[in-house]
Formats: structure tokens, C-alpha cells, sequence
């Protein structure tokens, strides 16, 4: 199965424009420097791309890249998620962001507000791998499905069927840290370490007490992620066609990843706002032994599933542009394919001028 699925992605159309083809031979004769022999010269210089477009080491390096992008950057901003989690599940200790901090410090020190960075680590590195690996992959395998004509008038389909497989994988990978991360953070007493408080969930509840937030993930992630990827890939297209004064062949790899972090900080706006309320009830939910999300749901209200929004906004916004920046520039220091933003195929081209005629 998985060999059929990288020959799939491997004949994809999608990203042809990108594909790692040899430079053309030279058309100009060898010197002949000793008579009767043709000598050319030993080039050194390196091909331009490490990898072939859709091949296993290109998903490899995307996952690689998931990896970086999205541990280094949950990690990075724990601080303000644990806020973020304490407002959502006690508001009315916690009145706003800046009295969270404030709240925080006073009670635990500057130290609390690190409270659950290993699970952070290790569970959105996981999650990174699939999610990026993945949606490489279901992109390449759904494109070649649909063809070349139809893989670019439904694109933007596409961009949001290839990242919901990718995020179902990915939040199977999550669940047990972001589990153990929200009740480091809000329910007082629980251990304040990965080592302490896992042994604890398993002597209580069991392998349940990891995936019992899996669907509500599902619920808050896979919107989350749809817009994440959907919204990122038509930005990029739009700032390229109607802002950036050059065609993207003639930017510098420097001016390309500025038009990367300024997508990804617009599609973490909007990936912020559609989650939000799956969200608070994932955090409200890992602190009510015993309660499912609609449960979670139903005491919240609906007023309720929005606390904190401006927090998370700040927080995905920022995340998001961090983690598009770093996944980008890990393929253009490892060297690998950044294909454009896709163009219409010529096939289509002149059936399309055909029916104007």
C-alpha cells in the first residue's frame, strides 16, 4: 500500500514545474587538449535540488520539517498558551491575558509559566511530522487522482481534502501529550512534569485518559488545519499576483520566505477564529473526569466557547507565520523542490480559448 501511494505521488501533475530534471548536456564540442582524446571538464558544482519532487526523501524532509516547525514553535510560546488554557477552563480567577500572567507569576514564579513544555515538545512534534508529511503526500496522491486540468480548478479543494487526511493522522500522534499538557497547566495539584503526571492518567483512567480528547481535537484541528493549509496556499498565490511588484522566479530565496511568514500570519488569523471553540472545550474537557464534549459543551454555552479568543488569535497568528517560516526555510537550507504557485495547465488553456471562439 505504501509503495503504491509513492508511485501515486511520484506521477503526480501538480507540481511539474518543479520536477528535478538533469541540465540539458552541452552542445558545444570537447576540446581535444591531448590528440586523440576528448576531455572534459570535472565539474563541482552541486545540482540545485538535494531531491526529486515527490520522492520518499522529499517526504521525509517535509516531515522533518513539520518536526521543527511545530515543536520549536508550541514550545516557544507555552507560556502564553498556559494563559490561554486557564482563561478558557477559570475565568473568573483568570480576567484577561495580562492578569493571567500576572495571576501566575504571583502564585507559582516566573517558572510556572513553563508549566507542560515537554509534553508541548514532544506532542506537537508528532504532530508536525504528520501533519506536514502527510499533507505533502495526500496533495501529490489526490492531484494525480483528479489529473492535471482538475487538480488546478479544484485546488483549493484539494489544499483542504489533502490537509483534513493529514491532521486525523496527526491528532491520533497528539492527543496523549496534549492530554497531559492541559492538566499540568490547569488542574491544581497535578505534577508539573511529563514523568509525573503520565504515570498518574495511566493508574487512573487508563490508555482512555490519553485519547478521550481525540474526537474534540478532531473538532478543534482538522477546521483548523484545513484553513491553516487552504488559506496559506491561495494567499501565497494572491500576494504573488496582485502585491509583490515581481514575478516570484525573480524574488531572492529571502524575499520568498517574507511572502511565506505574511501568508502564514493571515491564514493563522482566520485558523484561529474557526477553532476556537473546539478548542476551549479540549481544555475544559481534560480537567471533568468522567464528562464527554457535549457535556463540555453544554455548560460552557455558547458565549462560554469563546473565552480567550484574543489570546489565541495573537497566539496562531504568530505561530503560524513562525511555523510556515521555518518549514520553508528548512527546504531551502536542505535544497529541496519549493514548487510556485500552480499555473493553468496549457491543455486547459486552449480549451478554454477554444470555447470562446
Amino acid at each position: 500500500m505504501i509503495r503504491s501511494l509513492w508511485d501515486t505521488a511520484r506521477s503526480s501533475p501538480f507540481p511539474t514545474v518543479a520536477q528535478c530534471e538533469p541540465s540539458a548536456p552541452s552542445q558545444q564540442p570537447q576540446q581535444q587538449l591531448v590528440h586523440g582524446r576528448n576531455i572534459a571538464a570535472f565539474s563541482t558544482a552541486e545540482p540545485e535540488y538535494s531531491c526529486e519532487y515527490g520522492s520518499p526523501k522529499f517526504f521525509a524532509i517535509a516531515g522533518f520539517g513539520g518536526i521543527l516547525s511545530c515543536g520549536i514553535t508550541h514550545t516557544a510560546i507555552v507560556p502564553l498558551d498556559l494563559v490561554k488554557c486557564r482563561l478558557q477552563t477559570n475565568a473568573d480567577k483568570y480576567k484577561g491575558i495580562f492578569n493571567g500572567f500576572k495571576v501566575t507569576v504571583k502564585e507559582e514564579g516566573v517558572r510556572g509559566l513553563a508549566r507542560g513544555w515537554a509534553p508541548t515538545l514532544i506532542g506537537y512534534s508528532m504532530q508536525g511530522l504528520c501533519k506536514f508529511g502527510f499533507y505533502e503526500l495526500f496533495k501529490h496522491v489526490y492531484s494525480n487522482v483528479l489529473g492535471e486540468e482538475k487538480a488546478y480548478l479544484w485546488r483549493t479543494s484539494l489544499y483542504l481534502a489533502a490537509s483534513a487526511s493529514a491532521e486525523f493522522f496527526a491528532d491520533i500522534a497528539l492527543a496523549p501529550m496534549e492530554a497531559l499538557k492541559v492538566r499540568i497547566q490547569t488542574m491544581p495539584g497535578f505534577p508539573a512534569t511529563l514523568r509525573a503526571g503520565f504515570p498518574i492518567i495511566m493508574q487512573q483512567e487508563g490508555w482512555w485518559g490519553f485519547y478521550k480528547g481525540v474526537a474534540p481535537l478532531w473538532a478543534r484541528q482538522i477546521p483548523y488545519t484545513m484553513m491553516k493549509f487552504a488559506c496559506f496556499e491561495r494567499t501565497v498565490e494572491a500576494l504573488y499576483q496582485y502585491v509583490v511588484p515581481k514575478p516570484r522566479a525573480e524574488c531572492s530565496k529571502g524575499e520568498q520566505l517574507v511572502v511565506t511568514f505574511a501568508a502564514g500570519y493571515i491564514a493563522g488569523v482566520f485558523c484561529a477564529i474557526v477553532s476556537h471553540p473546539a478548542d476551549t472545550v479540549v481544555s475544559k474537557l481534560n480537567m471533568a473526569k468522567g464528562s464527554s464534549a457535549l457535556d463540555v459543551a453544554k455548560s460552557l454555552g455558547f458565549m462560554g466557547m469563546w473565552k480567550g479568543l484574543t489570546a489565541r488569535i495573537i497566539m496562531i497568528g504568530t505561530l503560524t507565520a513562525l511555523q510556515w517560516f521555518i518549514y520553508d526555510g528548512v527546504k531551502v537550507a536542505l535544497r529541496v523542490p519549493r514548487p510556485p504557485p500552480p499555473s493553468m495547465p496549457e491543455s486547459l488553456r486552449l480549451k478554454l480559448e477554444a470555447k470562446q471562439q
